[in-house]
């Protein structure tokens, strides 16, 4: 029998740059896989239907969660998101390691679950530079980026329950740090 694979959770503020990390550590690692969440926030421009996520309705979403097909959901900065079940338990029991990249909430809610997902923490070194990321990638009205900086310092008060915390400062060496511990880890 194939041995089951691991669920890695990466959270971290908007900005901090777990989606260019874990893409990019994704090339070069084999066995493992990322999840795509669901959402009811509107597609950004450059976004594809499927890659990151799969948008889908509040009536679609609360639907998931009334046929407990979610493994975790949450509120985000006025929207919802939400990992599908199905995918992550298919996937590791065909023996691959599972990358869910969720925020906060969702990922106490995974831990609850599954006690031995392995949790990675991306910050930056300051709200500053956050703050600068999150203007640079022009994705966001100036509300949103607020939003995003006021949930920002919420979020740094739960690193503490993350086996592991990796600051995003110097992208090759965040880049080589979470490729060893996915590595090692798994």
């Amino acid at each position: 029998m194939e041995k089951r694979g691991k669920l890695f959770v990466i959270s971290g503020p908007s900005g901090a740059g777990k989606s260019t990390l874990i893409d990019e550590a994704l090339k070069g690692l084999q066995g493992f896989v990322k999840s795509v969440s669901v959402t009811t926030r509107p597609m950004r421009k450059n976004e594809v239907e499927g890659d990151k996520y799969v948008f889908i309705t509040n009536k679609e979403f609360k639907k998931l969660i009334e046929e407990d097909r979610l493994l975790e959901y949450a509120s985000y900065c006025d929207y919802q998101y939400g990992t599908p079940k199905d995918f992550v338990e298919k996937e590791m029991t065909e023996g691959k390691n599972v990358i869910l990249e969720i925020e906060v909430q969702g990922a106490a809610q995974v831990k609850n679950k599954i006690g031995d997902a392995y949790m990675i923490f991306i910050n930056t070194p300051s709200m500053q530079i956050l703050k600068e990321r999150l203007n640079k990638r022009n994705t966001e009205s100036s509300d949103d980026i607020e939003k995003r900086l006021k949930t920002a310092g919420e979020e740094l008060n739960y690193q503490k329950y993350y086996d592991c915390i990796i600051v995003n400062n110097d992208y090759n060496e965040a880049l080589l740090n979470l490729k060893h511990i996915l590595k090692t880890q798994k």
